[in-house]
C-alpha cells in the first residue's frame, strides 16, 4: 500500500481506538485480512482485561488499544489490500484499504437472541426512567422491533437502545406539535432507514399517544432492509406506513399517484459518514418542514482537512478526529441555516451510551441566504476540504 493510503488507514484507526476505549464494555472484536497477491493472511484481535491480544502471522501480541493505529498500519504497509472488521455489540464498522482507495462503512447486526432472552426484573419499570413508549402499552411494537421478549420482559442486552429511542421520541415531541399545527396529516420521510425502528416507534407515538394521523415513507437503497421493515409493518397493522428502495441522492418526495409534495419532516438515525449528507440534501431539496438527524461515523471530512494554526494540535491522529467530528456537524449546521432552518444541536442520550449522540433538529422558517451559504463554502476552502453537503446542495437555489 502507498503511502498516502496508509495515512487514511491510520487515521480512521485512531477513531478506531477511541470508540474502542469509550464503549470497551460493548466490545466484541476485531478481525482481519491481509492481501498479498492470491495469499490472505488473518488477523484477530481480542480484549482482555486493558490490553489487546493481536493474533497475527503466528505470533501472538499484547498492546495498548492507543497502540492499535500504529501496529495494524505497520503491518498493513507490507501488504496490497487490508480489510478490516470492528464488531461491538448491535455494530460492524467495515473498513477495505488498498493502494486506490480506502473506505468505511458501518453494518447494523441482529442481536443473538439465545443470548439476549433475559426478562428484566420488573415489567414497566426500566432503569428507573419514566417511558413514553410504555411496556404494557406498547407491547405489541416493542416485541416486533425486538426491544421486548415474548415473556413481556425488556431484553437485557436493548436497554441501551430503548432508552436512545424513548429519549429521541421525548426530544421530538415538541417540534411534532410545531410540525402538527394547522395540519390534519403529518407526512414523514426516513431517509437511509435501514430496520426503521425510529420509524416504528415515531409512527406508535403520534397515533397512539398524541392522537395525530400521519403517513410515512421509508428510503433505502438495500432491497433486504426494505423487505424486512415492510414485513414488521404488516405484523404490526401499520397500513399508513411504505417502504421503498431507492438512492436518496435523487429522488424527490412524491404523494400516492406521483405528485411532488413537500415532506413535513426528514428524519435520519446513524446513517454512516456521507449517507447523513445525503439525507439532510434530500430535505433540502425537497424543502421539508423540518429535518432531523443523528450523524454517525465522520470519515469524510477528516480524510480532507488541514488547518495551519492548529497544525502542533492536530498533529495528534485522536485530537484531529475529534475536531473533524465538530466541524464536519457544525457545517451542516451553517448549510442548513443558509437554507432558512431554525437549527439546534443536542446531546441525546449519555455519552456513556454512545459517542454518536448528537442529535441536529432544524425547523424550516425562512428563505435561503446566498451570504450565509457563500460563509459556508469559504469556510470548507479554509479547511482545505469538500463536504458532501455543499456539492450536494451547490445547485439548489442558484441563481
Amino acid at each position: 500500500m502507498d503511502k498516502q493510503s496508509l495515512q487514511k488507514l491510520k487515521l480512521m484507526l485512531t477513531g478506531i481506538a477511541q470508540r474502542l476505549k469509550d464503549e470497551k464494555d460493548y466490545f466484541i472484536g476485531l478481525e482481519g485480512s491481509f492481501k498479498s497477491g492470491t495469499k490472505n493472511f488473518p488477523l484477530k484481535c481480542t480484549l482482555k482485561d486493558d490490553n489487546l491480544e493481536i493474533k497475527f502471522e503466528g505470533r501472538n501480541l499484547s498492546a495498548k488499544t492507543d497502540d492499535l493505529p500504529d501496529i495494524l498500519s505497520d503491518f498493513a504497509s507490507r501488504f496490497e489490500a487490508v480489510s478490516l472488521v470492528y464488531n461491538a455489540r448491535g455494530e460492524s464498522l467495515i473498513i477495505d484499504a488498498d493502494a486506490r482507495n480506502v473506505k468505511m462503512r458501518t453494518k447494523q447486526l441482529e442481536a443473538n437472541k439465545e443470548e439476549i432472552f433475559k426478562g428484566h426484573a420488573e415489567s414497566g419499570t426500566v432503569s428507573n426512567r419514566e417511558y413514553l413508549i410504555k411496556p404494557g402499552k406498547a407491547d405489541e411494537l416493542l416485541k416486533v422491533i425486538g426491544i421486548m421478549a415474548d415473556n413481556g420482559k425488556i431484553k437485557n442486552d436493548m436497554i441501551r437502545k430503548y432508552n436512545q429511542i424513548d429519549h429521541f421520541v421525548e426530544l421530538l415531541e415538541p417540534m411534532l406539535r410545531e410540525l402538527a399545527n394547522g395540519r390534519n396529516e403529518l407526512r414523514i420521510v426516513d431517509c437511509a432507514c435501514g430496520k426503521s425502528y425510529l420509524s416504528f416507534v415515531l409512527n406508535y407515538y403520534l397515533k397512539e399517544v398524541m392522537k395525530i394521523n400521519c403517513r410515512f415513507t421509508g428510503i433505502d437503497i438495500s432491497e433486504g432492509v426494505v423487505k424486512s421493515s415492510r414485513e414488521m409493518a404488516n405484523r404490526l397493522k401499520y397500513h399508513n406506513m411504505e417502504f421503498i428502495c431507492g438512492d436518496i441522492r435523487t429522488l424527490l418526495y412524491e404523494e400516492v399517484g406521483g405528485k411532488v409534495a413537500q415532506p413535513d419532516l426528514v428524519i435520519s438515525l446513524h446513517a454512516c459518514d456521507v449517507a447523513t449528507d445525503y439525507a439532510l440534501a434530500f430535505g433540502i431539496r425537497n424543502k421539508s418542514r423540518g429535518i432531523v438527524a443523528v450523524p454517525c461515523c465522520h470519515c469524510e471530512l477528516l480524510n480532507q482537512y488541514s488547518y495551519e494554526p492548529f497544525k502542533e494540535i492536530i498533529k495528534h491522529g485522536i485530537f484531529k478526529a475529534r475536531l473533524a467530528d465538530v466541524l464536519t456537524d457544525g457545517l451542516r449546521c451553517m448549510i442548513l441555516e443558509a437554507f432558512g432552518y431554525r437549527v439546534s444541536a443536542v446531546e441525546y442520550v449519555s455519552p456513556l451510551d454512545t459517542p454518536k449522540n448528537l442529535l441536529i433538529r432544524s425547523v424550516l422558517t425562512g428563505k435561503f441566504n446566498r451570504e450565509k451559504y457563500e460563509a459556508c463554502i469559504n469556510m470548507a476552502k479554509t479547511l482545505g476540504a469538500e463536504p458532501m453537503l455543499l456539492k450536494e446542495t451547490v445547485n439548489i437555489n442558484k441563481s
